[in-house]
């Protein structure tokens, strides 16, 4: 039983690995080789038809405009909208991520004050002197 729920792990990881991979195809320049093999339900014939209407009516504006390439409509179009792109814009059915905010700024350390200079060492006053002895007559 182990063994079947770790398989079925690998499988899911790995599905999900080869989704997240995946690359969006811009359909404004990409080759008919490349949209049939990125495209599923995309074979030689649409796919030539995608570049045929391409070049006759000039870049895709939206993924939207492939409806009106004879022969993509309903499913086959809501199964490639979220592969595809148009001019390097994000697939249309890809959720925006949100932006990580950023982390504010630790403030500067507060440097600490410099110590108030010390008073001069006073002089030492000079001991008291005597009198000058009076000579004695």
């Amino acid at each position: 039983m182990k063994s079947l729920i770790k398989s079925l792990f690998v499988v899911v990881l790995i599905a999900f690995s080869a989704a997240t991979f995946a690359q969006a195809i811009d359909i404004n320049t990409a080759t008919a080789e490349q949209l049939e093999k990125g495209l599923k339900g995309i074979g030689p014939k649409k796919a030539a038809d995608i570049v045929k209407y391409r070049e006759a009516n000039g870049p895709f504006k939206s993924v939207d405009d492939l409806a009106k390439v004879p022969g993509i409509k309903g499913k086959t179009l809501d199964g490639i909208k979220p592969l595809v792109t148009v001019g390097g814009a994000a697939p249309a059915a890809a959720p925006a991520m949100p932006t990580t905010p950023a982390v504010p700024a630790m403030p500067a350390k507060p440097t600490m004050p410099a110590a108030p200079a010390m008073p001069a060492k006073p002089t030492t006053p000079a001991p008291p002197t005597s009198p000058p002895a009076v000579p004695k007559q």
